[in-house]
């Protein structure tokens, strides 16, 4: 069954007109008179609908599925083409809730502040449209692009870790989760660097805040340690 994104008071209509991506989506499609197609809103919410040629038809209630109670937060610095957009996307598919676009000093790709908010709603379509492709019932919400320093205090108000050598060897990052799990609470994240990695003195504040951690011996490109890490953050939560 072919999914689109719609509003969530679109879902409490039995009739629709689509509108905007999923209208173009609708078209490229090519649905069959009689067809069932499921809207959802990204919220947690969706609902069947026939397709008449002309319109939509509920043919279903509204399906509701409640949010996870512990976030996954994905703090990385943005990399560049679209090593970015494959982050967005396959992030998505693996159950992230929260993605924090960082810019650092050594991040390749500088985003002027005018800029910054046609580039954020740019994210938020590719997140939805991975969690349309996926079956996932929610979009993550993607932050406003931040200033290392910026992420830095937003970092500070979950559970963080950061791949990060340091002179002690830290535990991988699966140990730290076994290890926190009996006491943890609230949401986690995961800070992830840019290609250049951070500088000294930007580790060193970032260390003050999150919990240094390996990913393994390999040395990982930046977006594949970010999926990485949330890959197996998302596992341990879906048995935890």
């Amino acid at each position: 069954m072919h999914r689109l994104f719609a509003e969530t008071v679109l879902l409490g209509e039995t009739r629709v007109s689509l509108t905007g991506d999923s209208a173009r989506h609708l078209k490229v499609i090519r649905p069959r008179k009689g067809e069932n197609i499921e809207l959802f809103d990204g919220k947690g919410s969706s609902r069947v609908y026939e397709w008449d040629g002309e319109e939509l038809n509920a043919v279903s209630g509204i399906v509701r599925v409640p949010p996870e109670k512990r976030k996954i937060i994905l703090f990385a610095c943005i990399t560049k083409g679209s090593r970015w957009d494959w982050t967005i996307e396959k992030a998505t598919e693996l159950g992230v809730n929260v993605i924090v676009p960082v810019i650092s000093e050594r991040t390749i790709v500088r985003i002027p502040k005018s800029e910054r908010t046609s580039k954020r709603e740019r994210y938020r379509r590719i997140a939805q449209d991975a969690a349309r492709q996926s079956d996932a019932g929610f979009v993550p919400e993607i932050s406003e692009i931040l200033d290392f320093d910026e992420a830095l205090e937003k970092a500070a108000s979950c559970r963080c870790y950061t791949g990060a050598l340091t002179e002690e060897k830290p535990q991988h990052l699966l140990t730290a989760l076994l290890d926190a799990r009996s006491s943890a609470q609230g949401d986690v994240g995961v800070f992830i660097g840019p290609e250049g990695d951070f500088t000294s003195d930007e580790l060193s504040r970032l260390l003050k805040v999150t919990t240094p951690v390996s990913l393994g011996s390999n040395i990982l490109r930046a977006e594949t340690a970010a999926l990485f890490a949330i890959g197996i953050i998302s596992a341990f939560r879906s048995i935890g």
